[in-house]
This record gives structure tokens, C-alpha cells and sequence, in this order.
């Protein structure tokens, strides 16, 4: 598995890091080695494969609806704005799975703000985040790997997993068949053949030959062809293995007298060069001492102006939000004060006063008719009842003085 590969870690990438700032031993400005701009590549390979222990595919990518990225897609630039966000996406997403909480960031979000709540988690973890935070808003490169790469792992270690060591299959050695032949022989044959022959001629007696020289001479020029024995080497012979042990014991001690003496002369030119460096590097610090000093107090003064800048930032999400508030009520205000002023430069109201004042004073006059008539009306009234009241009490007190009269 890929994922068993070599994994940047925090301190790995703070000491490349710190190499290619010239900080480290003696203050050497030592370069970076020629494979460090291909190393996002393996840490995104490692990536992905921590993502699929993860179960990304079925928890995010399928949840929301979005492709799974290529084993180096955050290591090469295709759409910064899509990478950016699938970037927030896997971040959320990962500080959520190491038991944060944490919110989905949304399109139309701020990404100021997004990454320095990322960051904030991460250094939360016990994680270095020691690089400016644009470097995160192109959405690709060595920091936007190495700040998923911290994440995932926190994520593993939060749901208990553990990488074990590989178990690699047992190979099991096919033993050489050697095809036997009528015509080969092996050595371990012949000699068997040799002991036996040895025994039997102890047992019978040795008989006199009464065959001619010149007969047993062309007989045996006729069958020497068919008596040909070959004997074949045996690979698992103890004998040829010690006849090689010694040819390569030679071998080495004849290349180990030539190697020792270059060995011996680069022993000492690279004791000398390390001697010279050495010195030159205790000069160099002497002599640069004072420039060393103010490097390190423009460092503290940097870490200070990065851990304000931080705090500041962190404030600038609340006060952007107030600020849209107070925005919105301003253009109420403004949009009420132009009304009201589009109101009072229109004459209309204006004329529908007077023409309800001309009204009022119409109705005021007839009013008034009506009153006095109702007053005329009301005292005729009064006036007629009087007289008949009047009128009344005489018609009573004549009758009266005539009966006296009586």
C-alpha cells in the first residue's frame, strides 16, 4: 500500500523548511536537495490513501455531490477556484472526523476568514503552521498537502487506527528436477558404482584373460562411443560451494588491499576538508556574529508581528458582518430620506389642503345656518309657549273673580 510510504511530518517539513532559510547549524545556508519539489507528490499519493481508510468517498464525496480528486491534485494548479474549495471542503470535513466541530465552509464565505479558523484548528492539534496563510488560498502546493496530511492523521488517530508492519508472502524455493539421461551420470552415482565395483572384485578371484589383444582392441574402439560418461556438476554439492566461498574470499582480499587505499586517502582529504570547514565556520561565526544577533531579534519581531497580525484577523469576520449591518441601515435611512423629500417638493398635498380648507369653511358657513335657524326655530318655540302658558294663567283667574262678584 502506497499509504506506507514515507510520510511528511511537521518537523520534517519545518527542518526543509528551515534549510532553505539558511537556519540550522553555524547559521549555514544549506539548499534544498533536488528531490524536495517532488515530495508533495508522494505526500498527496499518502493522502489519498488515508482519505480512503477514512471512508471519504462514502462519507463526503457522495454526500456532496463531488468528484474524487486525482492522487495529485492538490500538488499541480488546474482551477484555483475549485481546488480552493474542494480544499475547505476536505478540511471541514477532517477536523470534524478528529472530533472538532466545525462548520462546512459555503461558496460566498470569506476566505480570509476560513483559513485562519483552519489554521487555528490546526495548531490546535499541537501542529507548526509556520508559513503565510495565502500560501493556502491558491489551493494547491506543499502547504495546502502538508495541512490535509496533518489533518488526516489526526483524524486516524482519533478513531483508533494504527499502522501495523507489512506481512510479506512466504516464497517457497522450487527444488531443480535434473532429467535423468542413459548417457550422464551423476558424480554421486559413479561413485556409487566405483564402491561397488570395489566390493565385488574383493569377492571373486581374479581369472586369466584368454581374449586376443587385437580382437579387444577393436571392440573397444566399437562400444567407447556408448561408454562416454559425462559427469554432471551437482548445484547443491557442499564441495563447489566451499571451492566458491574461497574464490570469492580471494577475490575480496585482493579488492579489499586496492579499496583500502583509496578508502584510506579519501579518509584523509575528507578529515582535512572538515577540518578547513570547520575553521572557516568559526570565523564565518565570529565575524558574522553581530549580523546573527540582529537575524534573531528580526525573528522574535516577526513571530510578534505574525501572532498580532493573527489576533487581528481573527476580528475581522465580526466587524465585517457589523459593518454590513449598519450598511443595510444606512441605505433605510437614505432610501426614507429621499421619500421624504421627494414628498415635501410635490405641490399635490400641498392644493389637497386648501381645497379640504375651502371645504371645512363651506361646511363652517352652512353649520352656522343651520344653528342660527335651529336657535330661531328653538326660541319661536320657546316664545309660543309663553305666551300659551301666559295666556293660560289668565283664562284661570278671571273665572275666579267673577264667582266672587257673585
Amino acid at each position: 500500500m502506497a499509504a506506507a510510504a514515507a510520510v511528511v511530518t511537521p518537523s520534517g517539513l519545518e527542518d526543509e523548511v528551515s534549510r532553505s532559510r539558511g537556519e540550522g547549524a553555524g547559521e549555514m545556508v544549506v539548499e534544498r536537495g533536488p528531490g524536495a519539489a517532488y515530495h508533495m507528490f508522494v505526500v498527496m499519493e499518502d493522502l489519498v490513501e488515508k482519505l480512503k481508510l477514512l471512508r471519504y468517498e462514502e462519507d463526503l464525496l457522495r454526500k456532496n455531490n463531488l468528484k474524487p480528486p486525482s492522487r495529485h491534485y492538490f500538488a499541480l494548479p488546474t482551477n484555483p477556484g475549485e481546488q480552493f474549495y474542494m480544499f475547505c471542503t476536505l478540511a471541514a470535513w477532517l477536523i470534524n472526523k478528529a472530533g472538532r466541530p466545525f462548520e462546512q465552509p459555503q461558496e460566498y464565505d470569506d476566505p480570509n476568514a476560513i483559513i485562519s479558523n483552519i489554521l487555528s484548528e490546526l495548531r490546535s492539534f499541537g501542529r507548526t503552521a509556520d508559513f503565510p496563510p495565502s500560501k493556502l488560498k491558491s489551493g494547491y502546493g506543499e502547504h495546502v498537502c502538508y495541512v490535509l496530511d496533518c489533518l488526516a492523521e489526526e483524524a486516524l488517530k482519533y478513531i483508533g487506527f494504527t499502522w501495523k508492519r507489512p506481512a510479506y508472502p512466504v516464497e517457497e524455493l522450487e527444488e531443480e528436477t535434473v532429467a535423468e539421461d542413459d548417457a550422464e551420470l551423476t558424480l554421486n552415482k559413479v561413485d556409487e558404482e566405483f564402491v561397488d565395483m570395489n566390493e565385488s572384485a574383493k569377492q571373486e578371484d581374479i581369472l586369466e584373460s584368454t581374449t586376443d589383444a587385437a580382437e579387444w582392441s577393436l571392440e573397444v574402439e566399437r562400444v567407447l562411443p556408448q561408454l562416454k560418461v559425462t559427469i554432471r556438476t551437482d548445484n547443491k554439492d557442499w564441495r563447489i560451494h566451499v571451492d566458491q566461498m574461497h574464490q570469492h574470499k580471494s577475490g575480496i582480499e585482493s579488492a579489499l588491499k586496492e579499496t583500502k587505499g583509496f578508502l584510506d586517502r579519501l579518509h584523509n582529504e575528507i578529515s582535512r576538508t572538515l577540518e578547513k570547514i570547520g575553521s572557516r565556520e568559526k570565523y564565518i561565526n565570529n565575524q558574522l556574529e553581530h549580523l546573527v544577533q540582529e537575524y534573531r531579534a528580526a525573528q522574535a519581531q516577526l513571530s510578534e508581528a505574525r501572532e498580532r497580525y493573527q489576533q487581528g484577523n481573527g476580528g475581522v469576520t465580526e466587524r465585517t458582518r457589523i459593518l454590513s449591518e449598519v450598511t443595510e441601515e444606512l441605505e433605510k435611512v437614505k432610501q426614507e430620506m429621499e421619500e421624504k423629500g421627494s414628498s415635501m417638493t410635490d405641490g399635490a398635498p400641498l392644493v389637497k389642503i386648501k381645497q379640504s380648507l375651502t371645504k371645512l369653511k363651506q361646511e363652517t358657513v352652512q353649520m352656522d345656518i343651520r344653528i342660527g335657524v335651529v336657535e330661531h326655530t328653538l326660541l319661536q318655540s320657546k316664545l309660543k309657549e309663553k305666551s300659551n302658558m301666559t295666556r293660560d294663567m289668565h283664562a284661570t283667574i278671571i273665572p275666579e273673580s267673577a264667582i266672587g262678584s257673585y
